[in-house]
């Protein structure tokens, strides 16, 4: 498990991020409520400490598609949502919850152990999509595209 240092905090152990070091506060996520869906655990506390060190203010993880939808539709807000595409829960993916964050008027990035031509979605064709495993750079590169205003 390589260690990562991260500016501002002690050392952190981010699993699979294979970064040197993570990049200061990123201005487009600094201060933002970033929502994690992954159903691997690791997965998603590595997304969840590369948001937070990069500045996001708070990051929730869920582990399955029915209690992200179920915070989701009990009024919870997100600024941004990091999606793994594919689930093992019932849903299978993450379209539910990115057509409802879509509705919302929340940007969401996609991550996948998939090859990009073959997750392609027609419904969200804009949608970021970073493949694992992951560098840093380019997830949080991702997030800068789908914070962008359009």
């Amino acid at each position: 498990m390589p260690t990562v240092s991260i500016p501002g905090t002690s050392e952190s152990s981010i699993v699979g991020t294979g970064a040197p070091v993570l990049p200061n506060i990123e201005p487009s996520i600094a201060g933002k409520r970033c929502l994690v869906l992954d159903d691997e655990f690791l997965i998603a506390l590595d997304i969840q400490q590369i948001l937070e060190a990069a500045g996001a203010a708070s990051v929730k993880c869920f582990g399955t598609s029915a209690e992200c939808l179920a915070a989701l539709n009990a009024g919870e807000k997100f600024d941004l949502a990091v999606l793994d595409f594919k689930l093992n829960d019932g849903a299978r993916n993450s379209f539910s919850v990115a057509a409802l964050l879509s509705r919302q008027g929340t940007p969401f990035v996609f991550v996948t152990g998939m090859t990009q031509k073959d997750v392609r979605s027609a419904e969200f064709p804009d949608a970021p999509l970073v493949e694992k495993p992951y560098d840093v750079s380019l997830l949080l590169d991702a997030v800068r595209r789908a914070l962008a205003p359009r």
